[in-house]
Formats: structure tokens, C-alpha cells, sequence
């Protein structure tokens, strides 16, 4: 009994039978960038470095702290707050 419900679940049922000669890559791609989103398209070189969600939040999060942390360095050096706003 518990290998029959075994192959009954591996089988597709009809109703889910996708005819791969009809589909169209990245057909919403456009979309997204157009109606923004959470999806982040990376170029190619950058997608070979980072593999995955986790590595590019963390690098992210890397970049997001070293920018607060030279802000703050900055803005408390003498006239510090001149410059960030010059520059």
C-alpha cells in the first residue's frame, strides 16, 4: 500500500501537464523592473561571486555598514558636516 502511494504521488496528473514548446523565458522579467519588486536581476559577472539570497545580503549589509560607520566618522570630524554636504 505505501509504494503504491508512493508512485501515485511521483506521477503528474493530467491536469498539470505543462507543454514546454509554449513557454516563454522571462516573459514577466519587464514586468517586474517596470512595477518594481523584491527580484533582483544580478549581470553575470556579479552572479558568478554571488551564488545566493545569503551572500548578497550579506555583502549588502557589509556595504550598508561601512557607509554608516564613514558618515558618522565624518560628520565628527571638524567640519565634517560641510563636506557631506558639498560632496
Amino acid at each position: 500500500m505505501h509504494d503504491k502511494k508512493k508512485k501515485n504521488f511521483d506521477e503528474i496528473r493530467p491536469e498539470y501537464d505543462f507543454d514546454y514548446s509554449q513557454a516563454v523565458r522571462g516573459k514577466y522579467s519587464k514586468r517586474l523592473l517596470d512595477e518594481g519588486s523584491n527580484v533582483v536581476i544580478l549581470a553575470p559577472d556579479l552572479a558568478k561571486t554571488f551564488r545566493d539570497s545569503a551572500s548578497v545580503n550579506e555583502a549588502l549589509r557589509s556595504l550598508l555598514e561601512l557607509t554608516r560607520s564613514t558618515k558618522r566618522l565624518i560628520s565628527r570630524s571638524p567640519g565634517g558636516e560641510k563636506k557631506l554636504r558639498a560632496g
